[in-house]
């Protein structure tokens, strides 16, 4: 398959969409990349439009037109039908006419190639006893059936796409002349590139029209009448059949639009409930003019459709029908890669993933795949990652947080900002006597604390910190922090209990305090003895000083 789409790593934000809207989950993850899966890949282009970042990309075509066209040899355009929704009221000689100044030879509807094809299914179904036929002017529904319905292969009209036979037929009216398809279809460019020699490049509408800017021409609005139109309606859904004469006896003719629908038909088929029918499959929603690179604004399948009816005409272009062998087309099986996981690696990582009974499997689809189980092929295949379901991460983040707020020392109260109760912890239930967590959540916090700090934070901004408060209510002293989060537009109160601390704390003050006392007793005790033994000490010196003083009078008068 060629590489028709390219990934922008840095664009990819792991979003899943791309799988989600991708009909054959032809998509893997790996490092929270989305990568394209070649081989299942049936390039609806699904991924392209949804992707909200862009991340999926178209491989452009303009520079090897532009080297076509440098060729010296004729170019002619093979203009998709459904031009006529993309460039509202535009005729195909406005389009001849833009096209020609950037070089073009001409420009022919692709829709002569319709022509072609319908008479050949026509004649398949007048000649030839087939049971089903399946349709194959849509290379993407090909795809589809060769890569994952590849028992149904002989079921599909061996017959070249409208593109293919138009280009097979200028080719053979013009010798040496390039074609060039242009039309709203991604999986066209791989249609050219696989069957090589007849398209010998593609361009989408996307393409053309920047092209088309970046020379500054200007489309004319003009409108052609042309009876030998009704090939033109080909790009809608039931297009065919309108073109078709539908009058073999015990037939039944129906057209289908979107990958899931066909792939609904396509299963009945494969269990053998579906017979004697002409089917005509697309795989865009509306058929082409819902094409994944239709212009973004012409987006309204009924608008579309209005255009290309008030176009078509009511007769066949006139044409000169090849024979049966030169439309013939090969289709062959394209394998997948991946073998199928056995039971036992299924249900390894369906345990993995926490489902491990059946009510466990959800079955959300918010990882894209449609079912648990087969998202959990797809991860043993190493298609996806078990990462991408989304009740897994839940409930392992609820596990881990759960784990961390149920088992951390501190009180913890989670407020809203109109201050009520959104989670509390058993450490911040004990410091507060609360009985059971239902008591209090979503009720006002003033119910159990002074909200008055809270006010403050959610209204300021600024948290609080270690703030030491005592609970009169609860007799207890805490640390109290509260930060405000503005992103979840929730205040978290983390209490620390230090009433022990606060307790102790008194406790060693209350021995000092008393040890003081005590030293500041024995020391006045200790001065009043010392005063009283000065005192003493005092009295005595005096005594004996007067008694010598005696004596030595004495002894001086002797």
């Amino acid at each position: 398959m060629a590489n028709c789409l390219t990934l922008k790593k840095s664009n990819c934000k792991n979003c899943h969409k791309c799988i989600r809207h991708c009909p054959v989950k032809a998509i893997r993850f790996s490092g929270n990349q989305a990568h394209i899966i070649n081989n299942e890949c049936i390039l609806c282009g699904n991924c392209v439009v949804v992707c909200p970042q862009n991340a999926k990309q178209v491989v452009d075509g303009t520079e090897k037109v532009r080297v076509l066209l440098q060729s010296g040899d004729p170019v002619v355009v093979s203009l998709a039908p459904s031009f006529i929704a993309n460039y509202e009221g535009v005729g195909i000689v406005s389009m001849r006419n833009a096209l020609k100044k950037l070089g073009f030879f001409d420009v022919e509807e692709t829709a002569i190639g319709a022509t072609i094809v319908k008479t050949e299914y026509e004649r398949i179904l007048r000649e030839e006893q087939r049971d089903v036929i399946i349709t194959s002017c849509c290379h993407a529904i090909n795809l589809l059936i060769q890569k994952h319905f590849p028992a149904l292969i002989g079921y599909l009209a061996d017959v070249m796409s409208p593109m293919q036979a138009h280009c097979a037929d200028i080719k053979k009216r013009m010798p040496n002349v390039k074609t060039v398809f242009i039309g709203p279809c991604v999986s066209k460019k791989d249609e050219a590139e696989h069957y090589e020699g007849i398209v010998d490049a593609v361009l989408t509408f996307e393409e053309l029209t920047a092209w088309f800017e970046s020379e500054k021409i200007v489309l004319e609005k003009e409108l052609d009448c042309d009876p030998e139109s009704r090939a033109r309606f080909f790009p809608t859904t039931g297009g065919v059949l309108k073109t078709m004469t539908q009058n073999i006896p015990g037939y039944s003719y129906i057209a289908l639009d979107g990958v899931e629908n066909c792939i609904s038909a396509l299963k009945d088929i494969e269990s053998g409930k579906i017979h004697r029918c002409f089917i005509e499959m697309s795989a865009c929603i509306g058929s082409c003019i819902g094409g994944p690179l239709m212009d973004k604004s012409h987006h309204s399948t009924i608008q579309n459709y209005m255009s290309v009816a008030s176009y078509a005409g009511d007769e066949d272009f006139d044409v000169i029908q090849p024979e049966a062998i030169d439309l013939k087309k090969h289709f062959a099986v394209i394998e997948h890669k991946i073998p199928m996981p056995t039971e036992s690696e299924i249900m390894s990582v369906l345990r993995q993933m926490g489902k491990i009974k059946s009510s466990d499997e959800l079955n959300c689809g918010s990882c894209g795949y449609n079912s648990c189980r087969e998202k959990a092929i797809a991860v043993c295949q190493g298609k996806a990652e078990i990462s991408m379901c989304l009740p897994y991460l839940k409930d392992k983040a609820e596990s881990f947080s759960d784990t961390i707020v149920k088992n951390t020392p501190n009180g913890l109260i989670v407020l809203n900002e109109n201050l009520e109760v959104q989670q509390v912890n058993n450490v911040a239930r004990k410091i507060m006597n609360i009985r059971a967590e239902s008591d209090v959540l979503g009720e006002p916090v003033i119910r159990i604390l002074d909200p008055t700090v809270f006010l403050r934070v959610r209204d300021s901004g600024r948290s609080v910190r270690d703030q030491k408060v005592y609970l009169a209510e609860y007799k207890k002293y805490v640390e109290q922090t509260v930060v405000y989060d503005p992103d979840s537009h929730l205040l978290v109160g983390i209490l620390r209990d230090i009433t022990e601390e606060e307790d102790e704390r008194e406790k060693k003050a209350m021995i000092n305090r008393k040890t003081v006392e005590v030293a500041d007793s024995v020391v006045e005790k200790q001065m009043r003895i010392v005063q009283e033994i000065a005192s003493l000490l005092g009295e005595t010196a005096a005594e004996t000083k007067i008694a010598l003083t005696k004596l030595k009078e004495s002894i001086g008068d002797e």
